[in-house]
């Protein structure tokens, strides 16, 4: 219809058509083979008829044009999907499975990559909020809505078979149902594995292997840990952590909820895979606990950069403590777990110390103060300072490496209250003083750094066996607290240690230990430094764990056959387990010793121990 002139009257131009559309650009051909339809006024009524051969189709199109109106769609975009023949079908949210097609899908999950170990992040969207697993190719998404990421991962990818991991609830998508199977609980305890009092009071009592998805068996609490890159320092920490028979208990047992902090409840999660007897792997990975301990420390321990494991200890305990609701007034010495474990407290004396010099004033005399201040300070771990190593090697065999020993009780008597120590022109003592913390943590100070590299001491620190320490003589009487004269014993729990492994650099390297041709312990630390700066060999610290097995002492005392066959001492490193005799602890490089107090019934000698000699 073309644009009336102003000049032209409105009435000429009523009785013409309406425009076309503006969206039909092209009106198609009429076919003159295919019948169409004419349109025919007959007393006031349409009558619509075949053109060639005028037969009347109006009884079939009888509706009145309200009628259309309500059958038409409402909205455009629907009514072109329509015209087109092709619009897409949404699929049925259902609130349940049709019946007979309950373990619709089920028979898709595969077990044997899932992995819950990991971070629960959204792999899309990263987000940590309402997120579910992929129980197909073990990817994390995000929700299960229409419109969210692991729905459009069910339509594109045609895997349905999704667990919440907050609620552990399994669904089906697109349907959107939930799946009340049986035979998925084993999944269910695989993300978030439960304890009762009477499968921890077991753990310490009885002997268990159990088997995996490989039928590879393994010994729950003895598993290997993944070293991502550099965390075998957290590693060592969190097994020896794991075997602390309160702290473990706790976090077994302990129900977090899901708003508590995450440094503990991650510790816990963690520390439960570690015993599950129900894995579907034996190892696990400790990559959520250490994304949250890189964020807490401000990047101080990562995953990526090997730190020194005491440093590493001494924070975290501290940090679990707080976070924990422990209090920071040294005055409550039970605020939490971690200080009912572990805290102790001891007397320092600090004497000054002057120089002067004699009448001739050519030379100075060190003179003490006459003032002793004392201070009583808390402590967690113990350090205990080895002597200097011999600058001379052996006069009749040079070429003899020899490494030198030293008793543990002879480092013991620093806490004695009669060893002084120089420390920054003061003279300090220390004394023990009851009562002691049921676990006793040694720190043997090895690496001492100067202005050119940092120096290791090889000394080995040997001790009578893993039982029978007695701590009586280093501590102050206290007739109130213990009875004088009764010893107080220590069982060692855990032992880290530490190892070096060779660094090829561009001249190749051999597989032991050290720089080419020596060993480790014949090793310059300044020619190691030198030989690592221009290219060649260097040495890496690899950090071991070793740990007793108190369920298989506790089989062995029984007679127990099966348990004959197992080791009750266990060295793990990153992935590797391997048994170790109770006889060869004391001959390794320990660098953190775990003691736990025995009662008096369970004093050295009762019972089946292993390794009494000395070296």
């Amino acid at each position: 219809m073309s644009k009336r002139k102003s000049e032209e009257p409105l009435e000429s131009v009523t009785l013409q058509s309406s425009p076309l559309s503006k969206k039909v650009r092209i009106e198609s051909p009429i076919d003159e083979n295919k019948p169409h339809m004419r349109t025919q006024q007959v007393n006031g009524r349409r009558r619509q008829t075949n053109s060639p051969n005028g037969h009347d189709v109006s009884p079939f199109l009888e509706q009145s044009d309200g009628e259309m109106e309500q059958s038409a769609p409402q909205g455009s975009e629907d009514s072109e999907f329509e015209a087109d023949g092709n619009a897409p079908i949404a699929p049925l949210r259902q609130n349940a499975p049709t019946e007979g097609y309950n373990d619709l899908y089920l028979d898709t999950i595969n077990r044997t990559i899932l992995d819950f170990d990991f971070e629960k992040l959204c792999s899309v969207s990263l987000s940590n909020i309402n997120v579910y697993a992929c129980l197909v190719c073990g990817k994390y998404y995000q929700g299960r809505g229409p419109k969210s990421h692991a729905y459009f991962h069910a339509l594109e990818i045609g895997h349905h078979v999704f667990v919440n991991m907050e609620t552990k609830k399994v669904y089906v998508l697109p349907e959107g149902y939930e799946v009340k199977n049986k035979s998925l609980e084993d999944i269910k305890y695989v993300v978030d594995p439960t304890f009762t009092e009477e499968d921890v009071k077991k753990l310490d009592r009885e002997a268990k292997e159990s088997t995996d998805l490989s039928n590879k068996r393994y010994r729950p609490g003895f598993v290997g840990m993944n070293n991502i890159k550099a965390n075998d320092y957290l590693n060592v920490i969190i097994q020896t952590l794991a075997h602390v028979s309160p702290l473990r208990n706790f976090f077994l047992l302990h129900p977090f909820q899901q708003n508590s902090p995450q440094i503990p409840l991650r510790s816990s999660t963690l520390i439960r895979k570690l015993w599950n007897p129900r894995a579907f792997r034996s190892h696990v990975s400790p990559h959520e606990l250490l994304q949250e301990i890189t964020l807490r420390s401000s990047k101080r321990f990562t995953l990526t950069t090997q730190s020194d494991p005491v440093d590493f200890l001494s924070w975290f305990l501290n940090t679990l403590h707080l976070s924990l609701g422990g209090s920071k007034s040294t005055s409550k010495s039970s605020s939490s777990i971690i200080h009912r474990t572990f805290r102790g407290l001891l007397r320092m004396e600090s004497q000054a110390i002057t120089a002067r010099s004699d009448t001739l004033g050519d030379r100075l005399r060190f003179e003490e103060s006459s003032t002793i201040s004392t201070t009583l300070t808390p402590y967690m771990i113990l350090t205990l300072d080895l002597p200097p190593v011999p600058l001379f090697r052996d006069p009749i065999d040079p070429s003899r490496n020899i490494i030198p020993q030293v008793p543990l009780t002879n480092l013991l008597q620093k806490y004695s209250g009669l060893q002084a120590t120089e420390k920054r022109a003061h003279r300090i003592r220390h004394r023990l003083l009851h009562p002691l913390p049921p676990y006793l943590m040694f720190h043997v100070k090895r690496f001492t750094a100067n202005k050119f590299v940092n120096e290791r001491n090889h000394t080995i620190v040997t001790f009578p066996g893993p039982r029978g320490l007695d701590m009586s003589p280093y501590v102050e009487p206290n007739p109130a607290l213990h009875p004088p004269g009764e010893p107080i014993y220590y069982e060692l729990r855990a032992h880290v240690i530490l190892d070096t492994e060779a660094t090829s650099g561009p001249r190749g390297a051999s597989s032991g230990t050290g720089t080419s041709g020596t060993s480790a312990e014949d090793t310059n630390p300044a020619d190691a430094a030198a030989n690592k700066a221009v290219g060649g060999e260097g040495e890496r610290l690899a950090w071991k764990v070793q740990v007793r097995d108190k369920g298989v002492a506790a089989a062995q005392r029984k007679g127990d056959e099966g348990a004959q066959k197992l080791n009750e001492w266990v060295e793990i490193q990153d992935l590797w387990v391997k048994g170790t005799e109770a006889e060869t602890l004391f001959t390794r490089e320990g660098y953190l010793m775990v003691w736990e107090r025995v009662g008096p019934g369970r004093e050295r000698g009762k019972g089946n121990s292993k390794g009494k000699g000395r070296v």
